[in-house]
């Protein structure tokens, strides 16, 4: 082998270990870039589902609002019936008792020793 022949075998192996060298540094930056890019594309949809938690969350918290003034609101209406019930039932005793004196006054109503009319006494026609 010639030294012309060596030389040009050593610089065809300098040059074949170039081009690895210059690909594989362009394919390492290719790679970068690419990660970098799934890299920011992971963050945005980071960023949108914590945007939908945060909705969601937001979502949760009206409608245990709601509930709670649901509960509220249950509570005045329960409170208003009981007031209406203790109404009706002053109402219903003081009827009771107006039927109670007008039984004492009519004359055609059997009473016992108290007062009270007797079972048969409504059954008795009007003199």
């Amino acid at each position: 082998m010639s030294a012309g022949t060596v030389v040009a075998i050593v610089v065809v192996i300098v040059v074949v270990i170039v081009v690895v060298v210059v690909v594989a540094v362009f394919a390492r930056r290719r790679k970068r870039d690419a990660d970098r890019r799934r890299a920011g594309e992971m963050r945005e949809k980071a960023n949108e589902d914590e945007l939908t938690a945060r909705e969601g969350e937001a979502k949760a918290a009206r409608a245990d609002a709601d509930a709670k003034q649901a509960d509220v609101d249950a509570e005045r209406l329960r409170r208003a019936a009981s007031d209406h019930q203790d109404d009706a039932e002053t109402v219903r005793a003081h009827a009771d008792e107006q039927a109670r004196k007008a039984d004492k006054v009519d004359p055609d109503v059997a009473t016992d020793r108290q007062g009270n009319p007797t079972a048969d006494s409504h059954d008795q026609p009007p003199r």
